[in-house]
């Protein structure tokens, strides 16, 4: 990114409502979502984690675990290359043993797993959540966490990825901003009642990393849990700032990114070139 610039990224975030285990129509809802920010000229859409299953439904997990090239991010990366769109496919539970591209040490097992195919459908990225949810959460038991990061770009803007619980864990976004990511999209499915972790949290990652910070929930109740997604999907600026955001309420969250922003905000607070490791 070069500082002074006047363009710009359009970025969606998709807060869909996620239905626990219907699989079927929650995918349809994400296709519908792309299709909309499309139309609405954006570079970049982005959904929540585990949109498909549903985060909570803990039971489901290993019955509807899909391998990478499996049938849910397979619709998602046609979905990618027919609308022209990036897409970050915000999380699955995936079956690492029957993934073909497995680039974890685990060989088997279950991961919390988010893809960003670009605008031609490729695969770009792959986040597999690295910390893993055991508070009044089956997660940790289930899953097995990734260990990998990496960076894409999308519409020349270095793109990182971490996953909801991840936000409690500023190393790794320290980790991500060394790699070179200017804007880091945070897939989640926050419950009712943490709001003010969720907002401070998300805020605090955007400001000590002078990067944009983008973090996508989901909406709907999971009544075998007791458990409610709080929505109130952010786009943040360098500064902190909010630029976009949602209620609770399914929707699509739209907001131009500023490409010079990171640039110029380093450049005018080096706070960054002050650590001292």
């Amino acid at each position: 990114m070069t500082g002074g610039t006047d363009e710009t990224l359009r970025l969606a975030l998709a807060q869909l409502e996620v239905e626990p285990t219907a699989v079927d129509e929650n995918v349809e809802r994400a296709l519908e979502a792309i299709s909309r920010a499309a139309e609405r000229g954006a570079d970049l859409v982005a959904l929540p984690e585990l949109f498909n299953v549903g985060y909570f439904a803990f039971d489901s997990y290993n019955r509807l675990a899909e391998p990478l090239e499996g049938e849910t991010l397979t619709r998602l990366r046609e979905a990618a290359a027919d609308h022209e769109i990036a897409v970050l496919a915000g999380s699955i539970v995936e079956d690492l043993a029957a993934t073909e591209t497995a680039d974890t040490p685990a060989e088997e097992g279950l991961a919390n797993t988010a893809a960003l195919f670009d605008a031609d459908g490729g695969l770009q990225l792959v986040y597999r959540k690295h910390h893993l949810f055991g508070y009044q959460s089956a997660e940790s038991e289930l899953l097995v966490p990734g260990e990998r990061i990496e960076t894409a770009t999308v519409a020349g803007v270095p793109v990182g990825a971490t996953t909801c619980y991840d936000l409690r864990f500023p190393e790794l976004y320290r980790r991500l901003i060394d790699a070179g990511a200017e804007l880091v999209l945070v897939p989640s499915a926050w419950p009712y009642p943490r709001i003010e972790h969720w907002e401070t949290l998300s805020r605090a990652r955007a400001i000590e990393n002078q990067a944009f910070v983008a973090t996508i929930n989901g909406s709907g109740r999971f009544p075998d849990e007791d458990a409610t997604l709080l929505g109130r999907s952010t786009v943040y600026d360098p500064w902190g700032t909010t630029l976009a955001s949602s209620g609770d309420d399914p929707t699509l969250v739209v907001a131009d990114l500023d490409l010079g922003a990171v640039d110029r905000i380093r450049e005018e607070f080096p706070a960054l070139r002050d650590r001292r490791l």
